[in-house]
């Protein structure tokens, strides 16, 4: 169903709240506002615009950082009063405080929990770092010092293990297994210098096909 922009239901200073979600992780990275001319702008240019209540007027997001968000798709809700952004983050940082989002605190503990939506991601920076940055003693670093061979060798491990726990049919040894062998595809993945994003694509290439 499109949704005419004359139909958004701006509040009473013509603003409306706009989520910045990640198209592929899912993740929340912002909350800003924008009026009729900061959607048209992100429309128009395929990247995020916002309004500053503070400032008084549009922005571009990154526009001086780099710090871009490339729009995919602009999604509104069932009231028409709110608006997702689903971004693709330039930069992997959207908040001005240098963190991946703005949204990195709890109210009861010191920091936000792990939620299962993004522990890929996660695993993946972890991966990267330990390919930037060897730590002693971390078996991802042994893994990836000892190089590809030894990569592909424990992804067909893992894979064998993940057949065997299907034919046992017991869920949690399904799950111990295949953990381990996407963890250890995840190793690949990055050794390759790709992300998981490019098999998200490639599965929504399909999907559409």
């Amino acid at each position: 169903m499109n949704i005419d922009i004359e139909n958004i239901a701006f509040d009473e200073k013509g603003l409306i709240p706009v989520i910045a979600q990640d198209a592929f992780s899912g993740e929340i990275r912002m909350l800003a506002y924008a009026n009729k001319e900061a959607i048209k702008k992100t429309i128009e240019t395929g990247y995020a615009h916002y309004f500053s209540r503070s400032r008084n007027s549009i922005w571009k997001k990154g526009e001086t950082s780099g710090e871009l968000q490339e729009v995919l798709e602009i999604r509104i809700d069932c009231d028409n009063d709110t608006l997702i952004y689903m971004i693709k983050q330039q930069k992997d940082i959207a908040c001005h405080t240098g963190n991946r989002n703005c949204f990195f605190r709890a109210f009861d503990k010191e920091k936000p929990s792990l939620m299962p939506f993004e522990i890929l991601p996660f695993l993946e920076r972890l991966i990267k770092d330990r390919i930037s940055n060897p730590v002693e003693n971390s078996y991802t670093s042994k893994l990836i010092k000892e190089g590809l061979d030894r990569i592909v060798q424990k992804v067909g491990e893992e894979a064998i293990e993940s057949v065997i726990a299907f034919k046992n049919q017991d869920k949690k040894e399904i799950a111990y297994e295949l953990a381990d062998l996407i963890y250890h595809i995840l190793v690949g993945i990055k050794y390759s210098n790709m992300s998981f994003e490019d098999i998200e694509l490639e599965l929504i290439r399909r999907h559409k096909s």
